[in-house]
């Protein structure tokens, strides 16, 4: 019956694995998770996290991984996944590195001999010091509250996305360029108090709807503005906007630009 509702969850939902930056405990810090989890999560049937720290032995100046120690320590994480996977029908959850360490998350159901799937994984790589541990999770608020990223670190995900595809399109980034974003409210009062307060800083207005089909947010504001597209700079644009939405009953909905390759 486990085994059924587990697969039948999983069914729902495609892996959709992403990084992001930030500060865990003051401490600069890498978090890999896998957002496609949010449509599934908590699985009644996997109540225990499962965490196992790698001590790295050649990390970076700021505690993150090298590319020297890059596929060592993936063929580690691929190893542990697949004997917990298997022994344990548990869900690979996410990941954090930092301050020269990597702590690798599963949710599970049984706790019983996790020892020995670890061990064995970890017997081809003597040279790694490691250690483990489990707690009872039932809401899975280790996901929830600590891998899973804010509503912000969440927009500068889709930031880092739109920019990848147009490097992919042989964008080299450098050159300024038309950044159009759209944005809805509630209420035309909403988004004319935003509009007054991003028109001061140089946002020009493509257009204005009204789109009934959007019950909650049915007010849209389609606005422009030349910026460098570099990760910092469009991070920066788009928080300005982003919590200015959140300022004014707002939804702040994504950006595009177009590919320059000259």
């Amino acid at each position: 019956m486990q085994d059924k509702e587990i697969s039948s969850l999983k069914e729902q939902y495609q892996e959709e694995w992403d990084f992001y930056f930030s500060n865990v405990d003051d401490i600069f810090s890498s978090i890999a998770v896998d957002l496609g989890l949010i449509k599934i999560a908590p699985v009644k049937t996997q109540p225990n996290v499962l965490w196992i720290t790698i001590k790295m032995n050649d990390q970076r100046t700021d505690g993150l991984s090298s590319s020297g120690e890059f596929e060592v320590l993936s063929a580690i994480e691929d190893i542990l996944v697949e004997n917990i996977k298997a022994d344990f029908e548990a869900t690979h959850v996410g990941r954090l590195t930092a301050n020269g360490y990597r702590d690798i998350y599963f949710y599970v159901g049984e706790t019983t001999h996790v020892e020995k799937a670890i061990s064995e994984a970890m017997l081809r790589f003597p040279d790694y010091e490691y250690e483990y541990g489990t707690k009872l999770d039932e809401e899975w608020n280790g996901f929830f509250n600590f891998l899973y990223p804010s509503p912000w670190q969440l927009q500068s995900i889709q930031n880092r996305r739109v920019i990848d595809n147009l490097e992919e399109n042989c964008d080299s980034l450098i050159k300024e360029r038309p950044v159009d974003h759209w944005i809805y409210f509630k209420s035309q009062t909403d988004r004319e108090a935003y509009l007054a307060k991003v028109t001061e800083e140089g946002f020009m207005v493509i257009s204005q709807e009204f789109i009934a089909e959007m019950v909650d947010f049915p007010y849209s504001l389609h606005i422009s503005r030349i910026d460098k597209v570099d990760q910092s700079s469009i991070d920066d644009c788009v928080y300005f906007l982003w919590e200015s939405a959140q300022e004014h009953n707002g939804d702040y909905d994504g950006w595009e630009t177009s590919i320059e390759t000259n």
